[in-house]
């Protein structure tokens, strides 16, 4: 999440990235998505040019006008204003400004979703994938190896998903691989679910149950989880046999744990003192 000062740098380009989304057509936007995700990956790959762009001391205008020069001519016009907005913000250091490409560039992804009438089958497919790469201990470990080439990991994922989900799922799903935001692999993609939801106004809820709850038990628990939290919720569910009975329901920092598996654990705990 960014401080104070990264996301007043950021706030003038997400209002152009606004402003261009609710006039352009899903192609365009998705199309310029991917130009700055590009961007995101010339800056992680050039510690130079990235600390240049950040530098404080340099004005906002002359870091405007480099992005601007090396961009002129190689992708659409739209990307470079949205790129020079980002760049002239003061931003706390060549790391933040990089977090702030990837996410501009996650923004208009999910932007383009959102206009296709995809970003729900986003949201769920990236979690889903998550379920299946937590679920095979060697594909994990594959995908998160961060001494494995990139290239090599997303030639991977490109490979188990491409025809299977939406373009813009299998393109988050490889912005994963090199630590979105500095995060790891998993943790990246349970970040990118989140903000899939932030943009549909919701707020996502990991549910683990013993056996998969029915059409009208998720209803219910979405409806109490919305009355609770004040706005509609997503649920993602995970069926886990090892917690026995009862749910377990985390939403952000909160963790509500009715689990079988808990109360023993608790009761073992009581009876050994």
């Amino acid at each position: 999440m960014m401080d104070t000062t990264n996301r007043e740098a950021y706030g003038a380009a997400s209002d152009k990235l606004a402003e261009f989304s609710a006039s352009a057509d899903v192609a365009g936007i998705a199309t310029v998505a991917e130009e700055i995700l590009a961007v995101a990956g010339l800056l992680r790959r050039e510690p130079r040019l990235r600390r240049a762009l950040a530098d404080p001391a340099r004005p906002a205008g002359e870091r405007a006008e480099l992005i601007r020069s090396i961009l002129a001519g190689k992708v659409r016009a739209e990307t470079v204003d949205l790129l020079a907005a980002l760049v002239s913000g003061r931003w706390s250091g060549p790391g933040a400004l990089l977090d702030g490409a990837e996410r501009l560039g996650v923004d208009a992804l999910l932007s383009a979703a959102d206009r296709g009438g995809e970003l729900a089958d986003v949201e769920d497919e990236l979690f889903r994938f998550s379920q299946i790469v937590a679920g095979d201990p060697r594909l994990s470990g594959a995908l998160s190896d961060s001494t494995a080439p990139v290239a090599d990991r997303n030639e991977l994922i490109r490979d188990l998903l491409k025809g299977k989900v939406k373009p813009a799922t299998l393109s988050l799903a490889q912005l994963a691989t090199a630590g979105f935001g500095g995060r790891g692999f998993d943790t990246s993609l349970t970040r990118l679910v989140e903000l899939a939801a932030a943009k549909r106004d919701r707020s996502v809820a990991y549910v683990t149950t013993a056996v998969a709850l029915s059409d009208a038990e998720e209803q219910r628990l979405a409806a109490r989880l919305a009355e609770l939290y004040g706005r509609d919720v997503s649920l993602k569910v995970d069926v886990d046999p090892r917690i026995i009975g009862g749910v377990r329901v985390k939403v952000g920092s909160d963790l509500y744990d009715g689990t079988v598996a808990r109360r023993l654990a608790e009761a073992k705990t009581a009876l050994a003192k």
